[in-house]
């Protein structure tokens, strides 16, 4: 089964999972403000999501409102840090699927290729 982590009231969240429901992908929703992931899961992810940096939404408003020496961690104990005071700063939805396959973000394109649907 399909697990994506995102926020109940994010509209990309909304977007995806009307998709997956429309095209029968089984799958359950964790809504990662409620139920914060640990801090090793947030490793596990940033290893397969390409850094720190690739998984934070640096256009949202909390990332915006953030003090200036909060933008700038210098180890993985400060973004871990950051991440679970600030869970909505993850880029979303997290998409990870039975085969351990992680990814971002939601596109029409992007999940017709990777569910295999449409080709």
């Amino acid at each position: 089964m399909t697990t994506l982590y995102g926020l109940n009231n994010c509209d990309t969240c909304k977007k995806a999972r009307k998709w997956l429901d429309r095209f029968g992908v089984a799958h359950s929703f964790v809504d990662y403000r409620d139920n914060r992931q640990t801090p090793e899961t947030l490793v596990a992810w940033k290893d397969r999501l390409g850094g720190w940096e690739a998984m934070i939404n640096k256009s949202s408003t909390t990332w915006r409102t953030l003090p200036p020496n909060r933008k700038e961690p210098a180890s993985d104990a400060e973004w871990k840090l950051l991440l679970k005071e600030y869970p909505q700063l993850i880029r979303r939805p997290v998409v990870i699927t039975d085969d351990g396959h992680i990814s971002q973000g939601f596109s029409d394109n992007g999940f017709k290729q990777r569910f295999g649907i449409g080709q």
